[in-house]
């Protein structure tokens, strides 16, 4: 089995040139991925990339005239974060993730450097990654969505079980977690409400459909007990064919099987049905604070990246329905 330094000179193997950097940044950066391996217990993966980010910085700081660590400034690293998004000195540019994750590896070298008293002071503190752009939550079309639960499952016992599932994905817009973690008394028939587990130990009762409430009353009564019998009395609602508690891993699957059996070819997870959810509340005129308390949210301003989705969509369709919208063009 490999060990750290083995780990370690994996990763320098795929530097062509390790040992024309100055031998001061060349040592500095050999302690801290030995650091990083030993005290720190990184992933071989992420030594890797951090030996690559390093490396390509040692460089950059070579290229700049220096030889050693404390004879960098800020304006060295903004250099480096420059040429890590533009590109330079024949090195291509790096997309907004990977330019970050180079800038943290240099910021961690630096601070590393201070710990071991190599630095009086750490001017990369100064220097924030770049924040990755806001990427738009995949939502289904209404009659997508429809069309994934009319082919949700048969009437057979596992059938009946992932309509209940898939149906109250899309009706509560609750986490897979959330939903495989639900037990009997989670359940209020009466107020068509269930109680969610969510992130931080924080609880809520969100509402449930009617399609949905019917789903799992069908599955309760015919399904669920055939399943149950075979167990040791879970509480879970959703059970496997052990009588054990459903796995997230189990419930994705009945989801990718209902979207093939309903031609839907787009990647399709369970996260798909709780921006769904969102999306297609806010396209109704939800309040974005009311489907911020559905979904679990802790700040307003995770929701509000759905509204993005809502205000592309007005746009596409002002864009092809007002008879002025492309004067001018």
């Amino acid at each position: 089995m490999a060990g750290p330094a083995d780990a370690i000179r994996f990763a320098w193997r795929a530097v062509r040139t390790y040992e024309e950097l100055p031998e001061a940044l060349r040592g500095l950066i050999s302690s801290y991925l030995n650091h990083l391996a030993v005290e720190r217990g990184t992933a071989r993966s992420t030594l890797d990339s951090y030996a690559r980010d390093l490396r390509r910085y040692a460089d950059y700081l070579a290229e700049s005239g220096i030889a050693a660590l404390p004879e960098v400034k800020a304006h060295h690293l903004s250099g480096f974060l420059a040429e890590l998004r533009e590109g330079g000195r024949g090195q291509p540019p790096l997309a907004a993730s990977s330019a970050a994750r180079a800038l943290v590896a240099a910021r961690g070298l630096h601070r590393f450097a201070q710990a071991e008293g190599v630095l009086d002071v750490d001017v990369a503190r100064e220097i924030t990654p770049p924040s990755p752009p806001k990427r738009l939550p995949k939502a289904l079309p209404v009659a997508d969505v429809l069309r994934l639960l009319d082919n949700a499952g048969g009437e057979d016992v596992r059938g009946l079980r992932d309509r209940a599932l898939l149906e109250l994905l899309y009706s509560s817009g609750a986490r897979i977690s959330e939903a495989v973690g639900l037990d009997i008394d989670d359940i209020d028939d009466s107020e068509r409400t269930v109680l969610l587990d969510g992130k931080g130990g924080r609880q809520r009762l969100v509402p449930v459909g009617r399609p949905a409430l019917s789903a799992l009353g069908a599955y309760l009564v015919r399904a669920r007990p055939v399943l149950a019998a075979r167990g040791h009395g879970s509480p879970a609602v959703f059970l496997n064919s052990r009588g054990t508690r459903l796995s997230r891993q189990s419930a994705w699957n009945a989801l990718k099987s209902a979207a093939e059996r309903a031609g839907i070819t787009s990647g399709v997870s369970p996260h798909v049905l709780r921006h769904s959810f969102a999306t297609h509340l806010l396209e109704g005129g939800a309040d974005v604070r009311v489907v911020q308390e559905l979904l679990g949210h802790a700040s307003v301003t995770t929701t509000q990246v759905y509204t993005l989705i809502t205000v592309n969509t007005l746009r596409e369709v002002y864009a092809t329905a007002h008879p002025r919208a492309q004067a001018g063009e």
